[in-house]
């Protein structure tokens, strides 16, 4: 059972005795909501609800204030009070449930639980809630639901991917778990694969450079996954879900109760075993896998509620893809041609706040990423460690800033068989990275329209030296119904050159490192305008953003200029992203609920060329334009019928000289339909269709009948000198099917 409350005091205020509280109840007009938070707007003192929805919050100082009620999948409610020294006031709070418009409290964007609508910097967030309304079997594929993020496949054997934000590649996302970057490198294409679902709160996206608070890798822009509170799931749920491809999803977890500590634990499984060859090439159209996650987190009851947690999740996974006739017994063989990654990864995170009268916290982290692969004869066997170690103090002065200093520390260890970890005499040598770091922050409200957030942050690096990143952002609200927001930043990546092109770093080539090479840095400024429209018929959400990123120092592998080398460098030029996007929410007063967003973006490279002159490249799998779709009726007695859909322009491709094939692909849409039925008993039932016009493309394996390449120098049937290639990929190989699943939630 939960306390009556659960009370966290932000500031210093503590230190002042003051009898004067609030309390009361957030319901949803017939039931208590569960951890819902109430904030006293400039005092920063927030009280979480129990499981009936009650509150109170203490030592509140005489005086006029706004108090601001929210919860996960609610509207939030903002009331004025006015309070005298010693009196007690109560405050009840009714929301309405709003499961796609969310403004609750975020995290990612300052680092500290700030209300979405007071963040100076603009966080989009998807919950279960949404992403359930097409489910899938892992992160990687709902964080699509999110205009202007890209789950990107990379492979069609193996169909290993990485994340896009704003059409930059997948080693400029940074993601994050509960705010603890332990997902780079090496284990990029797996970080968001195999997390349950059910440990998950919510997800939050920042688009751009956040590198003043994170460091390295935080350039394109940031998805830190918050896992739930112990003391926020339900005793028990589950979810589970089978396709007719043969996929089989389940995911479950308990909540323990152990005195003074909560845990939750999770699991993830997914199965899929099923050859399909739709297209007719002899290779699977979807690696086969197996793959389990065991997520464990623990939260512990303090003095004064100060704060401690530590979680671990354990990865295991066996993916194959190749030739229809493929089986282990060939791993590694040059007599039928398959692609197997065997992978195992350990992580550990945790939280404690310091026993001290000022709010201090200490966050840890580490990894252990092991890949066992083969790609045809091609042996891949690597192994990454990741140790980072964070502190930093949260302090309030006055009622206008609100302070942020810290110092963080990642050490990397990296070790594979290919010459990229070996030194001159080809004896093997690991890489070690050690990159400390110092940041700071001061948000700081000039009055109630108007905010102004500086950072900075000065990491060492041992090949790069010292790395400096500013930022200031700027929010603007004449009224509730207009956000105006404005930031400027800069942003670094620290490169790890072999994680990132392992399989072009294999055989006998000679890896060349031109220059001493500087780390890649990139300036970017954004504009971003919220409206909001309620009218007698319908409540309009308008969310526009105007985003500009120039990069240099770009590192850049020449693999052409001589075939026994590989050749890096940092650009000789620069890169450009910039674009605009713009999400809309539209809820009706009748059972409707929409929503859209459409992105446009333009990702390019000016080199230059052999004559002193600036060329310009498209960046591969970067869509001029995109977007996608949500809409929710919901019927009488508890049915509802969701329809999401994603929807690309043309991207252009990774071609081979002479190429057949289009350098752009079409336009192209994936729409999926969901029909659900819930019961009062926690218990639902949902069925539909994924990718209803089944479009797949065309055949995007080059000779898939000579995969080792044995016959390419045939000048008569290979004039071209085409070889085996997997890569030319713009959309899943997966077309229709239909998906039946049930949940569970038992509070």
């Amino acid at each position: 059972m939960f306390k009556k409350y659960i009370l966290i005091l932000f500031g210093f205020t503590a230190l002042h005795a003051q009898t004067a509280k609030i309390n009361g109840r957030v319901t949803d007009g017939k039931t208590g909501i569960l951890a819902a938070t109430v904030l006293i707007e400039g005092l920063n003192l927030l009280a979480v609800a129990d499981e009936n929805g009650n509150y109170i919050i203490e030592n509140i100082p005489a005086g006029s204030y706004e108090v601001i009620a929210a919860s996960v999948g609610y509207s939030t409610l903002r009331q004025k009070f006015t309070i005298l020294d010693g009196e007690t006031q109560t405050l009840d709070f009714k929301l309405q449930q709003d499961d796609e418009s969310l403004d609750e409290v975020v995290i990612t964007g300052t680092m500290k639980e700030v209300s979405r609508m007071d963040s100076p910097i603009p966080v989009e967030i998807i919950t279960p809630k949404l992403f359930k309304k097409n489910p899938t079997a892992s992160l990687f594929e709902a964080v699509g639901m999110i205009n202007g993020v890209q789950p990107q496949l990379n492979c069609n054997v193996c169909n290993t991917g990485d994340i896009h934000i704003n059409g930059m590649e997948g080693p400029y996302t940074m993601i994050l778990i509960d705010g603890m970057p332990i997902v780079s490198a090496l284990s990029t294409v797996y970080g968001l694969s195999g997390i349950p679902n059910s440990i998950v709160e919510r997800i939050e996206v920042v688009k751009g450079p956040a590198s003043s608070l994170y460091g390295s890798e935080a350039m394109g822009g940031i998805i830190n996954v918050i896992t739930k509170a112990p003391y926020k799931a339900p005793l028990v749920s589950a979810d589970y879900f089978f396709t007719s491809w043969g996929e089989h999803s389940l995911d479950a977890a308990v909540k323990i109760n152990a005195g003074k500590a909560k845990s939750l634990l999770g699991i993830n499984y997914f199965n899929y075993q099923v050859k399909a060859d739709k297209n007719h090439d002899n290779f699977t159209d979807v690696t086969q896998q197996n793959r389990i996650s065991i997520f464990n987190k623990w939260d512990f009851e303090r003095e004064e509620n100060r704060q401690a947690s530590i979680a671990g999740r354990y990865v295991y996974e066996d993916r194959w893809g190749g030739e229809m006739d493929w089986t282990p017994a060939f791993r590694g063989s040059d007599s039928i041609y398959g692609e197997s990654i065997y992978t195992q990864r350990a992580e550990v995170i945790g939280l404690y706040q310091l026993p001290t009268a000022e709010r201090i916290f200490t966050q840890f982290s580490y990894n252990w990423h092991n890949q066992d692969s083969y790609y045809g004869t091609t042996p891949y066997m690597a192994t990454q460690q990741v140790a980072f170690v964070q502190a930093y103090w949260d302090k309030q002065f006055g009622d206008n800033h609100t302070f942020l200093l810290g110092a963080a520390f990642r050490y990397t260890h990296y070790d594979d068989n290919t010459p990229g970890t070996a030194n001159e005499n080809g004896v093997n040598r690991p890489q070690e990275t050690p990159l400390p770091g110092v940041f700071i922050q001061d948000e700081w409200t000039l009055n109630e329209r108007h905010k102004l957030l500086g950072g900075y942050r000065f990491d060492y690096d041992k090949n790069h030296g010292g790395v400096h990143s500013p930022r200031v952002a700027y929010k603007f609200s004449p009224n509730q119904h207009n956000t105006l927001r404005a930031s400027f930043g800069t942003g670094f990546r620290v490169v790890n050159l072999f994680t990132e092109d392992h399989a072009a770093l294999t055989g006998s080539r000679d890896v060349v490192i031109a220059e001493e090479l500087k780390p890649e840095r990139s300036l970017n400024g954004n504009l971003n305008y919220v409206l909001k429209i309620p009218t007698d018929a319908f409540v309009l959400g308008l969310d526009a953003t105007a985003f500009y990123s120039y990069f240099t120092n770009k590192i850049v592998g020449d693999f052409d200029t001589d075939p026994t080398k590989i050749i890096y460098d940092n650009l000789n030029g620069h890169a450009i992203s910039q674009g605009l996007s713009l999400n809309t929410d539209l809820t009706f007063n009748f059972p409707l609920k929409v929503m859209a967003g459409i992105s446009y973006m333009d990702v390019f490279q000016m080199e230059e060329n052999e004559n002193g002159s600036l060329q310009r490249t498209q960046q591969l799998h970067a869509p001029k334009w995109s977007g996608n779709y949500v809409a929710t009726y919901s019927f009488p007695n508890n049915y509802s019928i969701d329809l999401t859909g994603n929807w690309y322009g043309p991207m252009r491709l990774p071609i081979l000289p002479n190429d057949y094939r289009p350098e752009y692909s079409p336009w192209f849409l994936t729409a999926n339909i969901q029909a659900t039925k819930k019961f009062d008993n926690g218990l639902e039932f949902y069925g539909g269709v994924k990718n209803i016009f089944d479009f797949v493309p065309g055949d995007p394996l080059m000779r898939p009948f000579d995969p080792f390449d044995q016959h390419v120098n045939d000048p008569v049937n290979n004039p071209n000198g085409y070889t085996f290639d997997t890569t030319y990929n713009y959309a899943s190989m997966q077309g229709r099917r239909v998906f039946l699943g049930v949940r569970y939630n038992l509070f």
